[in-house]
């Protein structure tokens, strides 16, 4: 028997609930993972802490997702949609992009963001204190290099300026402490050490070092202009990738079946969200349920302006691509972009039908 006994799961109709089982806890408990000695109860510390979780369960390292395959091929599986033997596919070549936001849509503006880790150190969840400095020393030196309309400055949250920090918080661009999930899934953990931004001088590319992953890369700017959003940040990966490799001779972590390593299995595959804010004041009208059943449809997600939980306000909408694992980058972006034409088109027609 393990040292730990079989947990309380509180999620219940979490796919941690379904897929760790007291068999499997019982085999796979006492287990540590050599990368950052993470384990099993680590992983599912959400799904045992708290009731509401849909997935509940982070990996610690790369080393998780092999060594707790059991628990995470399932799961992964189920959540993703994708076969036992599915593999990914990667592809940021914009070219292959078929047009863009059409220029009548009033799109405020456009977010794309992937996650990388870096071979040999920890997850967020599982890593290490001098695994955390040394991602951020790395990244520090690595973001000198970056060329052209990439480079700008890293800011580190440890010993930051007050006046820096209300400016970035104004931007949107400060990650804060604070979330429960993180917290109990271990993300926050000597906070905030090891932790920082990095933004070009346009503030069109940016870098979050040590948040939920390693790193967070993203391109935005305002309007409607996706394929140029998503051009700089293909550009950006590249560069950020080489650069890392020069310094360190390390390379991103790519899992030939789960695509880019993330601490969330929900992010596996290209880790992307393109997503842009337009107003819907149509859709608005008719509805969140029919906004949200087309949306299913066109294989899109709405949200409020406010991320995730924050709510929605007015008739603005925050729509982003829904899958992650199982498509290519170039797929989801131009996925995303079908769907908020096939949108506004329609939102023309609800206006009138609401005499709009």
């Amino acid at each position: 028997m393990p040292a730990e006994a079989f947990p309380d799961i509180k999620s219940k109709h979490s796919l941690v609930a379904k897929h760790v089982t007291e068999e499997k806890w019982n085999k796979l408990a006492d287990h540590k993972t050599a990368t950052s000695g993470f384990t099993l109860a680590k992983a599912i510390a959400c799904a045992v802490h708290f009731d509401n979780q849909h997935c509940g369960i982070y990996a610690g390292d790369w080393d998780s997702y092999k060594d707790f395959a059991e628990v995470f091929d399932p799961l992964i599986q189920e959540y993703h949609g994708i076969s036992a033997d599915a593999v990914h596919t990667s592809d940021m070549d914009v070219s292959k992009i078929q047009g863009n936001i059409d220029s009548d849509i009033p799109v405020k503006s456009v977010r794309i963001r992937v996650g990388r880790s870096i071979d040999g150190f920890g997850l967020s969840p599982g890593i290490t204190k001098e695994q955390r400095v040394g991602v951020e020393n790395l990244m520090k030196s690595a973001f000198t290099k970056l060329p052209g309309d990439l480079a700008g400055n890293y800011f580190p949250l440890t010993g930051m300026d007050e006046a820096v920090r209300q400016q970035l918080v104004d931007d949107h661009f400060l990650f804060m402490s604070g979330d429960p999930n993180l917290q109990v899934a271990g993300m926050e953990r000597d906070w905030p050490e090891g932790r920082g931004i990095f933004h070009n001088a346009e503030k069109s590319f940016l870098v979050w070092v040590n948040e939920e992953d390693q790193l967070r890369i993203i391109s935005m700017q305002m309007g409607g202009d996706v394929k140029g959003v998503f051009e700089r940040l293909a550009r950006g990966i590249q560069a950020v990738g080489d650069s890392v490799k020069a310094e360190s001779g390390k390379d991103f972590c790519l899992d030939p079946k789960y695509g880019y390593v993330h601490s969330c299995p929900t992010n596996l595959g290209t880790g992307m969200r393109a997503s842009v804010h337009v107003d819907l004041p149509g859709w608005t009208k008719e509805g969140l349920d029919a906004l949200k059943a087309r949306c299913e449809e066109l294989k899109v997600q709405p949200r409020g302006t406010r991320g995730e939980s924050g709510g929605q306000t007015g008739c603005t909408y925050d729509i982003s691509n829904k899958h992650r694992l199982g498509y290519s980058e170039v797929e989801l972006v131009q996925c995303m972009i079908d769907g908020v034409n096939t949108l506004y088109k329609e939102d023309i027609e609800l206006q009138k039908k609401h005499g709009l």
